[in-house]
């Protein structure tokens, strides 16, 4: 009797076992089917679509991490509980358009500005130094050697005036040609009554070539005529100032012995001055020549100087990356004088009937210019501009070439803030668009079938059919035989 009862509690056990071993499988699938680790229940499925006050959830974000998205929800990578976002809640608007609230715009400090269209200029500051002006630069050389007797400009910075005596100097071969010229007039004086024009000539040739060999020698006009009246031979010779001005260069001392070809003396004419100044070559657009220029020196403060622009000289300076322009300024009472430093102040030219904003307003990425603009109602989309020269009202301005028209209200200040916001919410949307394929087909096949077990489920159970659920099967088909 006893061993009957065993048997007829031995598949009973084993059956139990094998409930327990089903159960505990089963529950590790459903585990497995939620990669995050979190239960979801039929409560969690109708919240991940609607709120109690019937508002629709778009999306569950990480609360440390925004651009943390998931369709569900659930525990965030951090293990904290994921945030829902409602339908309103999201940015709205294309091209990553961002809406903010009025108490946030305030906290952010956003400031605005109209897009103005009108007369666009720029004004270029830079600095310069001043310098003779080489066309008014004169230098005494003297073309034949001698000694100098008297030296009438003693000094460098003597104003000398055109015609006042500089030196006078001893020249042997000035004594030789002197001779030569005397002799030559002589001889056509005297050949001047022969029948013979062949005799004639020679006289008058002779007479030319000593003429002109002082003529050469750049002699005063003065000296030959007196040579020729007096038939004298002089020892030394006067030389004259040939212009009015400042004695910059004197190379030479009374007796000193000067060779041909020696700069003995050079004269500056102050009437005038250069100002060498340094433009960078973003700033060339504005320069033309003619321009009004205003300087100001800090050895003379309150006092303004005016003149105008003069050359722009055609090569850069590869190490500053700049250009010289060259500017005239009048100097009557010679108070600009060469080697000073100066201010400048040059008005560009003027661009009319262009669009320009503040250049604060302007996001450079490197490869595009974006501006926010402001549609209202909290609402700032970024776009994208082309930018011209930068000038205006103390060069705080850009010329705009496209993208903007007049009347629009541009931001100003905290647009790097907006700018990241909408970064933000462009990548959430693309994310968010990349799932919603999947997630409209897998909510249309729930709809549309009862509840069933997952295939994934199914699956398992299948493989749940171990050796020891076969041996199991197999015992009990034994028991069952032996029982009848």
């Amino acid at each position: 009797m006893r061993g009957k009862t065993l048997i007829i509690l031995l598949p009973v056990v084993l059956l139990a076992l094998a409930a327990g071993y089903w159960a505990g499988s089963s529950s590790n699938s459903m585990k497995m089917d939620n990669p995050n680790g979190t239960e979801q229940n039929a409560g969690l499925k109708d919240k991940k679509d609607t709120s109690k006050d019937g508002r629709k959830v778009l999306y569950w974000k990480a609360p440390m991490n925004p651009s943390e998205i998931y369709d569900h929800p659930g525990k965030s990578k951090m293990g904290m509980d994921l945030v829902p976002v409602y339908e309103g809640e999201a940015p709205a608007g294309a091209k990553g358009t961002v809406k903010i609230d009025p108490v946030t715009i305030q906290n952010m400090g956003v400031k605005t500005a109209m897009v103005q269209k009108g007369d666009f200029s720029k004004t270029v500051r830079t600095v310069g130094n001043i310098t003779y002006d080489e066309n008014h630069l004169y230098t005494v050389n003297l073309k034949y050697s001698g000694w100098i007797e008297k030296l009438y400009a003693s000094y460098e910075g003597q104003m000398v005036r055109k015609g006042d005596p500089l030196l006078t100097i001893y020249s042997p071969d000035l004594v030789t040609t002197q001779q030569e010229y005397l002799l030559a007039l002589n001889t056509r004086n005297a050949l001047n009554g022969s029948d013979f024009n062949t005799i004639k000539d020679g006289g008058n040739s002779l007479l030319e070539a000593a003429q002109k060999r002082m003529d050469y020698w750049d002699l005063p006009a003065s000296f030959v005529r007196d040579l020729k009246t007096s038939g004298k031979v002089r020892k030394s010779i006067l030389l004259h100032s040939p212009a009015t001005g400042v004695i910059v260069h004197k190379n030479v001392i009374e007796g000193m012995h000067i060779k041909e070809g020696t700069n003995i003396i050079q004269i500056a004419d102050l009437s005038k001055v250069w100002l060498n100044a340094s433009i960078y070559d973003y700033e060339l657009p504005w320069i033309v020549k003619g321009q009004k220029v205003t300087m100001s020196l800090s050895y003379l403060p309150g006092e303004t100087f005016t003149g105008a622009v003069d050359y722009i000289y055609p090569t850069l300076n590869q190490k500053a990356r700049d250009v010289r322009v060259r500017i005239i300024f009048p100097n009557k009472n010679l108070e600009l004088k060469p080697g000073m430093y100066a201010n400048i102040s040059i008005r560009g030219r003027t661009i009319s009937n262009t669009l320009y904003i503040p250049s604060e307003s302007v996001i450079h990425t490197g490869t595009r210019d974006i501006v926010f603009i402001d549609k209202g109602a909290g609402k700032f989309e970024p776009r994208q501009v082309e930018l011209g020269i930068e000038g205006g009202a103390g060069n705080n301005d850009i010329q705009v070439l496209s993208g903007l028209q007049q009347g629009e209200m541009i931001v100003t200040s905290a647009q790097f803030l907006l700018d990241s916001e909408s970064r933000l919410q462009e990548a959430i949307q693309k994310m968010l668009e990349s799932k919603s394929p999947g997630m409209k087909m897998e909510k249309k096949q729930m709809e549309g079938k009862a509840p069933s077990t997952p295939k994934s489920m199914e699956n398992m159970q299948q493989k749940q059919k171990s050796p020891e659920s076969q041996k199991h099967e197999h015992n009990k088909a034994n028991n069952n035989h032996e029982t009848k």
